[in-house]
């Protein structure tokens, strides 16, 4: 793992890819599928895949990501679907563990496995704080309680469990609707498959 998940790493490694990753992500089709549109955040977005999704089921997107190379390929990807689908996509090149959104900005904010240096607690606040009332925060890490050895290549600020998610929102505030741990299989760099643990949790603002 290295010492730092920084700007520096991610452009290299969105650099050095061959492909595009164009699938969403399953914990988000699970859990916003059914949503009406809206105004979304896609918070550490990568190469679009899950903006790109949002957007052709007619969701208006900010899709912020801290490496420029990520985004000009997100770009590509999402040229590809038409100027329609395109044009509902704001990209936004910005560091997570400093940048703000806009209170109550969005009727969805979704975060996966974001590797942001700093308190995972600072950054949970802010994304909720950008969730309008009535609408949905999303955030998926990687369930250390299960598999703890996702060290070994995450982030610790990645790793995290369904309880310590829950226990970041302001009591009073929120609908929890899932909290749970979940598994999927992905394939990895060298096309073997392997299985993902994660903590999911999906909570609705109170009006």
């Amino acid at each position: 793992m290295p010492d730092a998940f920084d700007r520096e790493f991610w452009e290299d490694r969105y650099r050095g890819r061959s492909t595009i990753r164009r699938d969403p992500n399953p914990q988000l089709v699970a859990e916003v599928a059914d949503l009406p549109p809206g105004r979304a955040l896609d918070a550490g977005c990568g190469e679009g895949g899950d903006a790109l999704w949002l957007a052709t089921r007619g969701w208006h997107v900010t899709a912020v990501d801290i490496a420029e190379a990520a985004l000009d390929r997100a770009r590509v990807h999402a040229a590809t679907a038409g100027a329609d689908i395109a044009n509902r996509i704001e990209w936004v090149r910005a560091d997570l563990s400093e940048w703000t959104p806009p209170r109550g900005g969005y009727d969805l904010v979704s975060s996966h496995y974001v590797h942001a240096p700093g308190p995972r607690e600072e950054l949970l606040q802010r994304l909720a704080d950008a969730v309008a009332p009535g609408g949905t925060l999303l955030v998926v890490g990687h369930d250390h309680s299960v598999h703890p050895h996702h060290g070994d290549h995450t982030a610790p600020e990645s790793r995290v469990t369904t309880s310590e998610l829950a226990s970041g929102l302001e009591p009073g505030l929120w609908d929890v609707v899932v909290a749970e741990s979940r598994t999927h299989t992905v394939n990895g760099h060298d096309g073997q498959e392997f299985v993902m643990h994660d903590a999911v949790l999906r909570a609705v603002r109170r009006p």
